[in-house]
């Protein structure tokens, strides 16, 4: 083979490899997600991905146009803030009971009680990040150890 040959030969399986990486990035993305928010004794509150171990930190990758819906198990209300990224569109999708336990004026992205729901859409590519804030607790008799923990989402969207 010429070096000539050789170099076209590289180039190509380059070429190749690069798009079957990309490809499997794209099929790795999936179109919807689901989160759950739980009250635990220690660090208060976690969140699990698609059933998976509930922790403070989470992480996930979606296609354009994917959603993921938050719903919230915890024994105090939740509000979702979008840190950085693209606008996402989050509606409240299930109030439940909204509102018990709640003081001052509800936002449209407070999943005011136990039940509520959110549906976050992607429509552009790019990194989001979120956090919650908690409120107070709806029910008495909840002791927690340790400091609260503090739940964040990062979501790629390809």
């Amino acid at each position: 083979m010429t070096s000539k040959r050789v170099a076209t030969t590289i180039t190509t399986l380059a070429a190749a490899a690069a798009a079957v990486s990309v490809s499997a990035a794209l099929a790795g993305a999936a179109p919807s997600a689901k989160i759950v928010i739980t009250h635990q004794t220690k660090g208060c509150h976690s969140w699990a991905l698609n059933g998976g171990a509930f922790k403070p930190m989470q992480q996930l990758a979606l296609r354009r146009g994917g959603y993921v819906t938050i719903k919230n198990n915890d024994v105090m209300p939740h509000t979702l803030i979008q840190t950085a990224g693209p606008k996402a569109t989050i509606k409240l999708v299930n109030a439940a009971m909204n509102g018990m336990g709640m003081h001052g004026k509800i936002g449209p992205t407070t999943m005011g009680h136990m039940g509520a729901t959110l549906k976050v859409t992607f429509s552009q590519p790019g990194s989001y990040k979120f956090t919650t804030k908690a409120g107070e607790d709806y029910m008495s008799g909840f002791t927690t150890t340790g400091e609260d923990h503090v739940l964040r989402l990062v979501v790629t969207v390809k």
